[in-house]
């Protein structure tokens, strides 16, 4: 009997999954035979792992299921998250969570004799983001799902991520990080959405078959996109929304040809220069080479995210495109996946055959662009001629959108030659670039910053002339971070206590926990809430033990910086406060005393100099001061190495003080000081960032903030004199000697000569000596309320109590309500 291709399976009567422990046994085992094939006396914890992640899984597939079909029947506007990162950490933790199965869970692994948090360990961090920029597209897209909102995630499928961090001799020494070496229990594969890539050629024009000019792009190496699902759950709702992540495959496996002729090297070289694209997050691009396979990755992922959409689209309204733009709208995280203005339009012109106009109107009336940073120089572009070899008919594309765009602009400012030049896509010079940002503002109907500072300089700023010219384009929407994972998984002990005292509604709607504000007058509960505290520091002080051998006392303060290592972000000012903490107790000025724990941890991009050399200096102070008898328990000073999502898992919830230092007026927002504000951290801060709108939810008293302004930033330049402030200021005199000395580089002489000249650096953009008196005062006012317990323990459950505004719950409801416009939607069955 032939197969029938057109038969469908009945998964209807598929028995409905048990919930309680014996059900999730009953998995685990299942899994671990016939999924996994192990015996009994297998001792390998992986594949303990591997099937109780299967089993979870299996509870989100019908809610996945149910949620595609919903999605489907209701054929309303989508949105769709395009991002070069995900950092999304351990997937396990967070589906148990938002299933709910969390008791179940722990209930079923006791049973087998199996420890709960040794098998959540065993999960490897997954390799898809940097920082912060990734880590909030991970907090979206759960938001999304709690909120029941049809958005769907495109990033790339990084084979190694960033790079595991070690330190050698104090220096960072990066290793590839292979994730996926025991592959990933998370995605399913979907070869039957590949999608083609196209690169290099030229562009070509031919008569259609009715008379018209078109152009088409011809001659063109291709890869394929293959596309991988991860299903993200949101929180007890029966929603699972997708993240798919494309991953780079050659369109013939190699050359049987040159294979037979003996050419081994040669018949797979297609092969790897292909998969070359997806195989490693941001490659030093200080390289032409470099630069060449980052731009590839931001058009492989721009082309076969929007090729996807297309399909669908097609699938159900064939080549009417008259709605696509009332029921579309892509999400542009940052500037790397902006050519999708230039793909949209080529697809729509050259693929579907729409006019210029209609295609223009289409792709600005569906792109969304948000902007993540005040650094110029983070802007990218890219130089014309790499750009036309690459990608030619995008080139092409955009030489016709800025001549439109150029057009506009003088027709609003007759003669303004200048601002014609200011604001062009193409920037002239002896090499032509091609301004990405440029291009996402002039093709989106919505640009966003992501604080309201930020926001502000951005249109004051950077994009001052387009914002004269598109005032409406313009919009603040102030980042957060899911209380699921960063509340509610990370830290047991605080959540125990809240859902006991205001119950559980905070974990979708974290503006309930102003409900705790009056519990910091009750003596009582503050007791229970510094228990909490002390049970958190306990955990990170024996993590610390573990991986630095360095002891932190859990009733020190426990004083952290953990983020990307970059001088705007000023670790060295922190440093600077180490050395001076450590010269006075050399000096026996410890009356009332605050010990102290300081842990700075982050990685310092594999090319940036100055970023390493911090990294050094930060251990080098360490092993003086960690190691110096007259310091004792007074002050410990560690850099953690490998900083990851699920080592601020446990670091978060630990800290006392919060270190958000950054020069005002160069932090766009940042996650992790709301991460620690949720978690009962007080800030000690700049007016820069989320900052500003953190000090204003928790009030003036609730935070220490220090330093110059960003108005006050932009006077001092051009008469900024470091000298003169050091020599004025004893203590800061004392800190450069004793770095200049070579105190903390005895053996390597002259090694934090760049350092010291950067400090000293009339032209010093981060302005670190400016800062330093009013952060050694913020610093002290900090150290002295620590000691007074009960005021501390206030102003603790004071930040807890009014972080409801940081959640990425509150984010996604004001991009939808004023960007996106989505119809929440509900699974049709719950699981």
């Amino acid at each position: 009997m032939s197969d029938n291709s057109h038969a469908r399976i009945d998964i209807m009567d598929v028995p409905q999954l048990d919930r309680d422990a014996a059900g999730l046994i009953k998995g685990i085992q299942r899994h671990y035979l016939r999924t996994l094939g192990q015996h009994t006396s297998s001792r390998s914890n992986h594949y303990k792992y591997q099937a109780l992640a299967y089993t979870i899984r299996d509870h989100l597939m019908e809610n996945w299921k149910n949620t595609k079909d919903a999605c489907s029947k209701q054929d309303g506007k989508r949105a769709y998250y395009l991002s070069l990162e995900f950092l999304m950490g351990r997937a396990l933790g967070n589906a148990i969570l938002n299933l709910g199965l969390d008791d179940e869970t722990a209930d079923a692994l006791h049973q087998l004799g199996l420890n709960y948090e040794e098998k959540i360990e065993m999960e490897r961090d997954a390799g898809l983001g940097n920082g912060g920029l990734g880590r909030l597209a991970a907090c979206f897209v759960d938001s999304c799902a709690t909120l029941n909102l049809p958005v769907t995630g495109y990033g790339i499928r990084y084979e190694y991520g960033m790079f595991r961090q070690l330190i050698q001799n104090g220096y960072q020494v990066e290793e590839p990080d292979h994730w996926l070496n025991y592959g990933n229990v998370w995605e399913i594969t979907r070869p039957e959405y590949t999608q083609r890539v196209h690169f290099g050629g030229h562009s070509e024009c031919y008569t259609d078959d009715k008379g018209m000019m078109r152009c088409r792009w011809a001659d063109t190496q291709d890869v394929l996109a293959i596309p991988y699902d991860i299903p993200i759950p949101g929180f007890e709702n029966n929603t699972v929304n997708t993240l798919r992540l494309w991953k780079a495959a050659a369109t013939d496996e190699f050359d049987l040809g040159e294979f037979n002729a003996g050419s081994y090297p040669e018949s797979v070289a297609a092969k790897n220069n292909a998969e070359h694209i997806s195989m490693v997050l941001y490659p030093n691009d200080a390289s032409e080479s470099g630069k060449v396979l980052r731009l590839r990755q931001q058009y492989f992922l721009a082309s076969a995210s929007i090729k996807d959409v297309l399909r669908q689209w097609t699938e159900t309204h064939g080549n009417d495109f008259s709605q696509f733009a009332e029921k579309n709208c892509f999400q542009l995280n940052d500037t790397h996946p902006t050519v999708s203005v230039a793909e949209l339009m080529r697809l729509l012109v050259d693929q579907y055959r729409l006019s210029w106009e209609e295609a223009w109107d289409i792709t600005t009336k569906t792109m969304a662009y948000t902007n993540h940073t005040l650094l110029p120089e983070a802007l990218e572009r890219w130089p014309v001629h790499l750009f036309g070899r690459l990608l030619p008919r995008l080139l092409d594309i955009i030489y016709g959108i800025n001549a439109q765009f150029l057009t506009k602009v003088a027709e609003k400012w007759p003669g303004d030659v200048d601002r014609q030049r200011r604001m062009s896509i193409i920037e002239e010079g002896d090499v032509k670039q091609v301004r990405m940002a440029y291009l996402a503002i002039v093709g989106c109907f919505s640009v966003n910053g992501v604080a309201q500072l930020h926001s502000d300089l951005l249109v004051e700023g950077l994009f001052k002339d387009f914002y004269e010219m598109w005032p409406e384009k313009f919009n603040n929407k102030t980042n957060g971070v899911t209380q699921r994972r960063w509340m509610a998984w990370c830290n047991k002990p605080m959540t125990r206590l809240i859902n006991d005292t205001i119950g559980s509604g905070w974990i979708t709607d974290l503006q309930q926990l102003r409900q705790l504000a009056p519990y910091a007058d009750d003596d009582a509960f503050r007791q229970k809430w510094d228990a909490c505290k002390r049970e958190n520091k306990v955990r990170l002080a024996k993590l610390v033990q573990d991986t630095c051998n360095v002891e932190f006392n859990p009733d020190a303060m426990f004083d952290i910086q953990v983020k990307r290592i970059h001088e705007y972000k000023r670790q060295l000012l922190n440093v600077l406060h180490v050395i001076h903490l450590y010269d006075r107790i050399k000096r026996g000025d410890t009356a009332n005393w605050t010990p102290r724990c300081i842990l700075i941890g982050g990685k310092a991009a594999p090319g940036y100099y100055m970023a390493k050399q911090i990294i050094k200096l930060i251990n080098n102070v360490a092993d003086v001061v960690n190691h110096d008898p007259d310091v004792g328990d007074k002050l410990k000073v560690v850099f953690f190495p490998n900083y990851r999502v699920s080592a601020m898992e446990v670091i978060c919830p630990a800290a006392d003080l919060s270190e958000q230092i950054s020069t005002a007026g160069k932090e766009a927002s940042g996650t992790g000081n709301m991460k620690f504000m949720m978690n009962g951290a007080l800030t000690i801060g700049t007016l820069d960032g989320a900052n500003i709108e953190i000090r204003e939810e928790v009030g003036d008293d609730n935070f220490f903030l220090f330093g110059l302004t960003a108005a006050e930033v932009d006077s001092i330049r051009g008469h900024y004199d470091p000298n003169g402030i050091i020599a004025a200021d004893e203590d800061l005199r004392r800190v450069m000697n004793l770095l200049e000395c070579g105190h903390f580089s005895q053996f390597e002489p002259g090694l934090f000569a760049g350092i010291c000249g950067a400090i000293r650096n009339g032209n010093d953009p981060w302005l670190v000596a400016a800062d330093f008196r009013s952060y050694v005062d913020a610093q002290q006012r900090a150290a002295s309320a620590y000691m007074d317990r009960t005021s501390w323990l206030k102003k603790s459950i004071y930040n807890t109590a009014f972080s409801g505004k940081f959640s990425t719950d509150r984010t996604m409801e004001d991009y939808n309500r004023e960007i996106w416009k989505l119809t929440p939607i509900t699974p049709l069955s719950a699981a």
